[in-house]
């Protein structure tokens, strides 16, 4: 079985430094350009769940501009809870897109609020909440011989 992808935590982190800004941008600012925001973090999201992690734009910023000041991190981290929490990410943030579509700006700014509330958290202490929640789905899954 091969191993699985190792990203740098320090990156996750940027990235999700990066969305808290643009996500706050969104619950700011006037509607053309709030939803232009949202599409295009709407696009980050799905690039990082289903292409890869490190293909994303937050992720080749940080490879490019930050990680050579920084440094080989101390230790690198499974890529799938984070990819996980993207996916998490882009239902909201899909949801919030959805929601300003219909007509309804309630639904957008709930989503698009829990969103950055679970970004911030990441960015600030670490805490990504999407990749608690894969751990513990995989807790309650079967275990294999």
């Amino acid at each position: 079985m091969s191993r699985p992808t190792q990203v740098d935590p320090r990156g996750l982190r940027f990235a999700a430094g990066i969305t808290a800004v643009v996500l706050a941008l969104v619950l700011v600012t006037p509607r053309p350009v709030s939803l232009a925001l949202l599409t295009f973090q709407t696009a980050v999201f799905a690039i990082a769940a289903f292409v890869s992690l490190q293909r994303s734009p937050y992720a080749i910023t940080f490879a490019t501009l930050v990680r050579p000041r920084l440094g080989a991190p101390a230790e690198l981290e499974d890529a799938r809870p984070p990819r996980f929490a993207q996916v998490v990410g882009l239902a909201f943030a899909a949801t919030a897109l959805i929601g300003f579509a219909l007509g309804t700006p309630a639904v957008g700014y709930t989503a698009a609020a829990f969103a950055f509330v679970a970004a911030l958290l990441n960015a600030a202490v670490g805490l990504c909440l999407g990749c608690e929640m894969y751990l513990a789905w995989r807790r309650l899954q079967p275990v294999r011989a």
